[in-house]
């Protein structure tokens, strides 16, 4: 097999082949092991799959965020000195503590996660202050980057967060649309920074400030995009007394304000409607999931209560078996019904038909009364139509 796979691929990918063959074999011997502590992994996955220790988990690294926001306070890191250094241990141990829970549920798949990857990122970054401490000092120039980098502790809240996960897809989803995007701003960007540097950049009157060379011209129509103090830079221009400069203002304003930045936008929103719809679906599914397993559950327990039942009162009749059975019932158990009679659109369509139905008798009650007092006008003018018959004759 190996032999076939080489000479297929051409020389120059042989090294990525063999690695990627030599991984694949040892993930497949780290399968065929077979683990014998298989009742301690159930119980540790129950333990990271419950809700409390997602609890333990938020708790721990909001704590942490809000303590890093004191941190910042010369005085109160003076004062609360201990009380920083107690709670870095405490966090740093359970951040390393779910690690080596993860892994040891998982050790192989664990690594194939975006998410569980992005923990191991946040935990190196945890370390890395303790390892420049110990090598290098506590004076070491750098030291500060590192602290500062600390701040991205906060990003563990997302694996326990799927709305935030959810946004992730969304963006990680438009990076091709929003990187073609981009690559048209860039050009237009490019053709008007060649063009203001050739009208507005000249030695004698130009403005050298914010069209001198290239690089200048870029920063100055990145302002212009953004909108932010075009005012200003239109005014240098219009000293310089540039017949062109409004117009060329005016239309890289329109061109990449109005239209690409707005595209940008839309593009993010149609990907982030169409994620969040995927993930109510996916919550929809995930409801009926959970009903139908606790409807078997019921199920279950309930059959094995009345063959229970059965076995133990063979000599009772039907009904003192129903009442024993209901003896067995609690109060909180939900009501598995299979008849179409007790089904939700049933009774909605039922329900709406009760009200036609009302609306129906009430029309024929107005069409009755209209009815009689017809026939009551009719009946005061017959005698009237008579006298005057008989007067006639």
């Amino acid at each position: 097999m190996s032999q076939a796979i080489y000479e297929d691929v051409p020389p120059n990918s042989t090294s990525s082949s063999l690695f990627g063959a030599a991984s694949q074999a040892f993930c497949g011997r780290c399968r065929k092991f077979k683990r014998k502590d298989h009742q301690c992994q159930a119980f540790v996955r129950r333990v990271i799959r419950s809700h409390l220790f997602q609890i333990i988990m938020i708790s721990t690294v909001s704590l942490n965020a809000f303590l890093t926001v004191l941190w910042t306070s010369y005085k109160i890191r003076y004062r609360l000195y201990r009380v920083f250094e107690i709670s870095e241990i405490i966090f740093v141990s359970i951040c390393t503590s779910e690690f080596a829970m993860k892994v040891y549920v998982d050790p192989i798949d664990y690594w194939k996660d975006g998410y569980n990857m992005l923990d191991v990122f946040i935990l190196i970054i945890i370390f890395i202050p303790y390892l420049l401490r110990k090598i290098k000092g506590k004076h070491y120039p750098y030291h500060n980057i590192a602290e500062g980098i600390q701040s991205l502790r906060i990003l563990k809240l997302i694996p326990y967060s799927r709305g935030i996960r959810t946004l992730i897809i969304a963006v990680g989803q438009t990076v091709y649309t929003v990187a073609s995007v981009l690559t048209l701003l860039f050009v237009l960007m490019y053709i008007f920074a060649i063009l203001g540097f050739c009208l507005f950049g000249i030695v004698e009157n130009g403005d050298l400030n914010n069209w001198g060379s290239l690089a200048l011209s870029f920063f100055t129509l990145f302002s212009l995009a953004t909108v932010d103090g075009w005012t200003n830079l239109q005014e240098q221009l219009d000293m310089r007394n540039f017949t062109l400069s409004r117009v060329f203002t005016i239309a890289f304003i329109l061109l990449a304000s109005f239209i690409f930045l707005n595209m940008f936008v839309g593009v993010m929103i149609m990907h982030t409607e169409d994620s969040i719809k995927k993930f109510e679906r996916e919550l929809k599914l995930e409801r009926q999931v959970t009903l139908m397993e606790e409807k078997q559950v019921i199920l279950k327990r309930q059959q094995e209560e009345v063959d229970r039942l059965m076995k133990t009162q063979v000599g009772s009749s039907f009904s003192e078996l129903v009442e024993d059975f209901k003896k067995t019932l609690r109060h909180t158990d939900p009501m598995v019904l299979d008849d179409f009679g007790t089904s939700l659109p049933f009774i909605d369509v039922y329900l709406s038909t009760l009200d036609n139905q009302d609306n129906t008798v009430n029309k024929l009650q107005e069409l009755y009364y209209e009815i009689v007092n017809v026939l009551c006008l009719m009946l005061e003018d017959l005698p009237k139509e008579k006298s005057q018959s008989l007067q006639r004759l």
